[in-house]
């Protein structure tokens, strides 16, 4: 993690959090601080998967150009957009929109939904396993999440204080 966000700021971006946590407490553990990432554009630290509470945020100008942006990197598990507006939702879920196994409305990519399918695209693999969709594993399918609410309720109780 340290040196992904070292990296993104090489790069340009503008890191908020990050760092170990509770060392004091816990000196044989490794807790860190999620990390909010202002990135530039799409770099290569942005495209890479590095297995940390970091969240990289760039600017946009239409949905399509962010579309394209997400689906331009070679994962392909989990992806969720955030929006009041059902057409753009609508167009993220349809096939012009996420190309990721699991794609989420109004709420975070947090991978695997109880009952859905489970797997992703690209290199994060092909097919699905467990749920009630393992069955068609050979076929692209999508298992989608829509948060109603007015709440972002986070996985494990992460909080951004920022």
């Amino acid at each position: 993690m340290a040196r992904a966000l070292e990296q993104a700021q090489a790069e340009g971006g503008v890191v908020h959090g990050g760092g170990r946590a509770l060392a004091e407490r816990y000196p044989d553990a490794c807790y860190v601080v999620p990390a909010i990432v202002e990135m530039p554009g799409q770099t290569a630290i942005v495209c890479q998967e590095t297995f940390a509470p970091i969240l990289y945020v760039m600017k946009y100008r239409d949905l399509s150009d962010a579309i394209a942006l997400q689906n331009a990197v070679p994962q392909g598990l989990a992806s969720c957009i955030f929006s009041t507006d059902v057409r753009e939702t609508e167009t993220f879920l349809s096939a012009v929109g996420s190309d990721c196994g699991i794609a989420n409305v109004n709420i975070g990519p947090s991978g695997a939904e109880i009952g859905g399918a489970f797997g992703g695209e690209k290199e994060t693999g092909g097919g699905r396993e467990s749920g009630s969709d393992a069955w068609k594993g050979y076929m692209r399918r999508q298992t989608n999440t829509v948060n109603y609410s007015r709440e972002l309720p986070l996985a494990q109780g992460i909080t951004f204080n920022i």
